[in-house]
C-alpha cells in the first residue's frame, strides 16, 4: 500500500513546486481549473490533511490549492542552513507557489491557526486579490491584550525544553490532536494527522513555528502580524465566513470576538461543542455550510 494510501479521506494527487534551493513544497491542487480558486492554509502542527473534508466537498465546482508549509506535511523539511523558519518566509513561499499557478481569477482565502497569520500577511502584498474569507480558529492579530499565552504553548518556547517536548515527544501533535477536539479523531485519521511528524529531525517546523509566535516589537513576526492586524477591517465589505469552535483553549472568544467585531458581516457558524480542529469536529455541517456560503456570493 502507498504511503497516500494509508490517508483515510484522502484521494489527491500532491503535487509539488520547488521554492528555491532545491526545496520541495507539496501542494494540492483539486478541481477544475477554470474554477474559482480557494487558497487553503494549514496551521501548525497540521497540513493540507486537515482540509481533506473541505477540499472533498468543494472539488467539482471551486479550484482547491492547498500548500504544506516548508518542513511539514509532505513538504521537504530542511535544516536551519537551508531555510528560515519564519512567518515571513511562509508569506514568501506562499507568493512563489501563487505565482507559479498563473491565478487570473480573485481568490477565497481560507486559513485556519497559523494560516491565518500566512494568510493575511500574504494579503497585505495582494488586497485586490482577494474575493471572500473563510476564517476557522485562527488570527491575524497579536495576541489579545485580554489573554495570556497557555501554558501548553509557553513550554514550548522554554529553551531547550521547548525542544525535547516538542521535537523528542512530540508533544504538540500529539497534544493537538487529543486535545483540540471534542469528538475523537479515528485512529486511522490521528495517525495521519500525526504521519509526517514521526522523528526529532522532521518535528523542526513545528518548534520553529512556536518559537516564531510574535508577542512582543521586538519579535520576528511581529511587524507582519501588526500590518495585518490593521488591514482587517478593510475586509469588512468582502464576504466572510467565520467557522468556530468554541472549546479551543488557544484562539478562543476574545480572538472570535476580534474578527466579528472586524467582519461584522461575516456569516457565522460557530459551535459550542467543538475544539480547535474544528472540522475534525464538525466537517459534516461544516463542509455543506461553507459550501452555501461561497455559493451564494459568486466573484463576479
Amino acid at each position: 500500500m502507498s504511503e497516500l494510501a494509508s490517508y483515510p479521506d484522502y484521494p489527491f494527487s500532491p503535487k509539488r513546486f520547488d521554492r528555491g534551493k532545491g526545496i520541495g513544497l507539496s501542494y494540492l491542487d483539486e478541481g477544475p481549473a477554470e474554477a474559482d480558486p480557494v487558497l487553503m492554509l494549514h496551521g501548525n502542527p497540521s497540513w493540507s490533511y486537515y482540509w481533506r473534508h473541505l477540499v472533498a466537498g468543494l472539488r467539482d465546482g471551486y479550484r482547491c490549492i492547498v500548500p504544506d508549509h516548508i518542513g511539514m506535511g509532505l513538504s521537504d523539511k530542511p535544516d536551519d542552513s537551508a531555510y528560515t523558519y519564519t512567518l515571513q518566509s511562509r508569506v514568501d513561499d506562499l507568493d512563489r507557489l501563487v505565482a507559479s499557478l498563473g491565478l487570473t481569477r480573485k481568490i477565497t482565502l481560507a486559513v485556519h491557526d497559523w494560516g491565518g497569520m500566512v494568510g493575511f500577511a500574504w494579503a497585505l502584498r495582494n488586497p485586490e486579490r482577494i474575493a471572500r474569507l473563510v476564517i476557522l480558529n485562527t488570527a491575524s492579530f497579536p495576541l489579545p491584550k485580554t489573554k495570556k499565552l497557555p501554558w501548553q504553548i509557553a513550554l514550548g518556547r522554554i529553551p531547550l525544553l521547548g525542544a525535547v517536548l516538542i521535537r523528542g515527544f512530540n508533544f504538540f501533535a500529539r497534544g493537538a490532536a487529543d486535545l483540540g477536539v471534542l469528538r475523537s479523531i479515528p485512529p486511522a485519521s490521528r495517525k495521519a494527522l500525526l504521519a509526517p511528524y514521526d522523528s526529532w529531525t522532521n518535528r523542526r517546523a513545528l518548534h520553529r513555528f512556536v518559537q516564531d509566535i510574535p508577542l512582543k516589537p521586538d519579535d520576528a513576526a511581529w511587524s507582519l502580524v501588526q500590518q495585518a492586524e490593521k488591514q482587517l477591517p478593510n475586509y469588512r465589505d468582502c464576504p466572510a465566513f467565520i467557522g468556530w469552535g468554541l472549546q479551543d483553549f488557544v484562539f478562543d472568544q476574545d480572538f472570535l470576538a476580534h474578527f466579528v467585531k472586524d467582519l461584522p458581516s461575516a456569516t457565522q457558524k460557530i459551535y459550542g461543542d467543538a475544539g480547535h480542529y474544528v472540522l475534525e469536529d464538525k466537517h459534516e455541517d461544516l463542509v455543506p455550510a461553507i459550501r452555501q456560503f461561497l455559493d451564494r456570493h459568486p466573484i463576479g
